[in-house]
């Protein structure tokens, strides 16, 4: 028979040893060599939108790398809605949850960034500290620093860039459009042949950003809070402009495509003649997989199309901090970089500053001749920003409230 007495008291015993060690403290991003130490063994569990076989298979070769080189193993938890991985982390703080959180790293802009960092979900600064963040050249690139106007702190570092890319059949269309009132127009001779994604997708939304900047006379509030600004005022010549486009739409308007890739797939089935993309290279990677024909074409609008850089961050309540940091160090790699720009694996631009990299390390960026369907090499000179984050929202809930639908 076991003696009752004694295992009670080494219980206890355990308990209070358990409550008398301080909790595990949170990884210096300084000392890169001990991050790099802690690393080794742990599960970085990636949230990430999942919505399109290029970026999975790219998230895919990242996590094959990291546990090959660095012993990180990496889960892609594919998202439908960033939103929701941001809700989970505030939820776990309400619930009292601030060290054995289920995220350890977001892909993440805008207005879940700013929700983040306005409800203190995030940990930092740490991006700066990264080995690889230098080859940025922040001081000439203030937009690997700066999310929707706001500056990012050193609580999320930059992986991606992106900018809206209209891309068309040029069997069909000689003359795309080439801002938005032209676009009108050609929506009703070509009625049926163009659309944009539900709301709250955020390629459909960054499609009502767009639209807004070339349509109101208050540019410039566009880039403050929406709460300093009369919403109604600067937003009516929108509203006005999508009840005139709507019924010229894929199914007059009535049901909208879920996301950017869906656009890409009626395009290739014939039901579009005229689509966009948050990926200035989407097109020519369609057509090189043979999912659309040949005669496509890119191209930006007249003035300038919206862009921005997308990030990482790490939860205030991560596990893995040590694992997430060199995951997002080996995201501003040369070598991740590279590849995620390639046609044959993203397309997606990179971050970095090439110029200032050493020649050799330059080379790996070097490709041949452009594929006939991308844009030419200085069609993104003119990079409209991204207004501020509680526009995307306001925006969101308006066009909800009108036009709500599926």
């Amino acid at each position: 028979m076991p003696n009752i007495r004694n295992s009670l008291g080494a219980t206890i015993a355990v308990t209070m040893l358990a409550f008398s060690l301080p909790v595990m403290a949170n990884p210096a991003p300084s000392d890169w060599q001990s991050v790099v130490a802690e690393a080794e063994g742990q599960t970085v569990y990636w949230n990430a939108w999942g919505g399109d076989t290029r970026t999975n298979r790219y998230i895919d070769w990242v996590a094959k790398q990291m546990q090959a080189h660095y012993g990180v193993d990496v889960e892609h938890v594919k998202l439908d809605d960033t939103g929701s991985a941001v809700a989970r982390v505030l939820a776990e703080k309400q619930a009292g949850n601030n060290d054995d959180g289920s995220i350890d790293l977001i892909w993440i802009n805008g207005e879940n960034f700013a929700a983040m960092r306005e409800s203190d979900l995030l940990f930092g600064p740490f991006a700066e500290s990264l080995p690889h963040f230098a080859l940025t050249n922040a001081t000439a690139n203030p937009e690997v620093v700066t999310d929707f106007t706001l500056p990012t702190e050193g609580y999320e570092s930059p992986w991606g860039k992106a900018q809206i890319t209209f891309f068309y059949d040029s069997a069909q269309t000689e003359t795309p459009p080439q801002n938005m009132q032209p676009l009108l127009a050609w929506a009703k001779a070509n009625p049926g042949q163009f659309s944009y994604p539900r709301i709250p997708d955020f390629t459909g939304s960054t499609f009502l950003k767009q639209a807004l900047i070339e349509l109101t006379d208050q540019e410039e509030a566009l880039y403050q809070p929406v709460s300093e600004s009369d919403f109604e005022a600067i937003t009516e010549p929108l509203w006005a402009y999508l009840d005139a486009l709507h019924p010229h739409l894929w199914r007059s308007g009535r049901t909208f495509p879920d996301s950017g890739p869906n656009l890409r797939t009626l395009m290739s089935d014939g039901e579009l003649s005229l689509a966009f993309s948050f990926y200035p290279t989407d097109a020519a990677v369609a057509v090189m997989e043979y999912e659309l024909p040949e005669s496509v074409r890119s191209y930006v609008l007249e003035g300038g199309t919206l862009g921005n850089v997308h990030f990482v961050a790490i939860p205030y309540n991560s596990p893995h901090k040590a694992g997430a940091m060199v995951l997002a160090n080996f995201l501003l790699s040369p070598e991740a970089q590279a590849q995620k720009q390639s046609l044959a694996m993203w397309g997606d631009r990179s971050v970095l500053d090439i110029d200032q990299l050493d020649a050799e390390t330059q080379t790996l960026f070097e490709r041949g001749d452009r594929h006939p369907s991308e844009l030419p090499a200085d069609a993104l000179s003119n990079t409209l920003p991204e207004p501020h984050p509680s526009w995307m929202t306001a925006l969101q809930n308006a066009w909800l409230e009108r036009y709500g639908v599926n």
